[in-house]
């Protein structure tokens, strides 16, 4: 499984106009942290069914800017997800159940869940950068990862003359629960505005440092590096409060000292659509699109390629409200999967509070801020 997100939007509605209180006509104080981050190890793809992106990391408003300065996310995040034989098969060879000179077919099925809490500040630049708006932040999170293996596995090994030896079918019945920290991952963004039209740009990282056992089912951390890149869209009008996001990334992963099995190249598409209801509600729908375009390799590899994908689509529903000088914004969203292929897949959920700097009203005209 494999991170949360952080996106959170905030956005204030006049009646029959979205106004920014800092900018006219335009989203100003985009309030959350658009950064990218990934999570612990159950349920997304490559090995073992785990990737470093957690598809639908970035949602609504994802390209619009923010306002100046310090803020801080906090978000309760829980999946539940299950796997057939192809899954559990690339687990099997991944804790070392089966030898590596075997080759061998699952009858099985790996369930999982986590509960996660995760904690990212980040600090948004007021000089410009290269014409945009320049931000950096860090995630920690800390949290519950636990999967259940069942089922029977059958097949060959490869003797000593190289003449093939059959086994089972095997029985196994494993389940492992693990609660720790996770990995650190850094990112850096840049935002441009031009209108009703947003632009952004990202890249963001994985660094190992999380609780991770290869011979575990359940991990937080991945164990290994990656690098994540990649460019969005966000379509804001402010005077109707239509809005229309989508940001297409890219992860390269390195290879996993402990297994010396490397992931495939994996492409994401998340989006949002939402629409501006009062002054303090925002509505609408968020998904993903999730594709493994290169094939896993290395010598721990002993599922070939190995490609994963998913889709999955939800509701969500953003709150705002005052902080003392500052703005808060809370949101609930929840995914579905469906059409899953080489990984666990089922459903997601989480709670996100996000704590900004509130946009600076000009005392001549006070205007409510919009944010992210």
């Amino acid at each position: 499984m494999n991170l949360i997100e952080a996106r959170a939007q905030s956005s204030v509605v006049q009646p029959g106009s979205l106004v920014c209180a800092a900018r006219s006509a335009l989203t100003c104080g985009a309030l959350t942290l658009a950064v990218v981050f990934s999570t612990p190890g159950i349920s997304l793809a490559d090995e073992g069914g785990v990737s470093f992106w957690l598809p639908g990391l970035f949602g609504s408003l994802a390209a619009t800017p923010q306002e100046p300065g310090w803020s801080a996310v906090s978000i309760y995040y829980h999946t539940t997800v299950s796997a057939g034989g192809d899954v559990a098969l690339s687990r099997d060879f991944q804790i070392g159940l089966i030898p590596v000179n075997a080759s061998a077919h699952a009858n099985a099925s790996l369930n999982a869940t986590a509960d996660l809490g995760i904690f990212i500040p980040a600090y948004t630049f007021a000089t410009p950068v290269l014409g945009g708006q320049a931000q950096l932040s860090m995630m920690t999170l800390y949290g519950n990862s636990s999967a259940s293996l069942a089922g029977t596995v059958a097949g060959t090994l490869t003797g000593p003359g190289g003449g093939s030896i059959p086994f089972g079918p095997l029985s196994a019945n494993i389940s492992n629960s693990t609660t720790g920290f996770g990995d650190l991952y850094p990112t850096f963004t840049m935002r441009w505005n031009s209108g009703v039209n947003n632009y952004m740009t990202y890249i963001t990282g994985d660094i190992p440092v999380g609780d991770y056992n290869s011979s575990s089912l359940a991990n937080i951390g991945i164990g290994h590096g990656a690098i994540d890149a990649g460019g969005g869209y966000t379509y804001f009008n402010p005077q109707t409060g239509h809005e229309l996001s989508g940001v297409l990334g890219f992860t390269y992963n390195l290879t996993n000292p402990s297994t010396q099995y490397q992931n495939g190249v994996d492409m994401h598409f998340d989006w949002g659509a939402s629409q501006f209801l009062t002054k303090q509600v925002q509505v609408g729908l968020v998904g993903y699109a999730y594709k493994e375009v290169g094939c896993d390799s290395g010598s721990g590899d002993r599922v070939g390629c190995f490609q994963s994908q998913v889709l999955g689509v939800g509701p969500q529903i953003g709150f705002i409200f005052p902080v003392g000088g500052m703005q808060g914004y809370l949101n609930f969203k929840a995914y579905g999967e469906f059409d899953g292929s080489a990984r666990p897949s089922g459903w997601n959920a989480w709670a996100t509070l996000v704590i900004s700097p509130a946009a600076p009203t000009p005392a001549s005209t006070p205007r409510p801020m919009v944010t992210k």
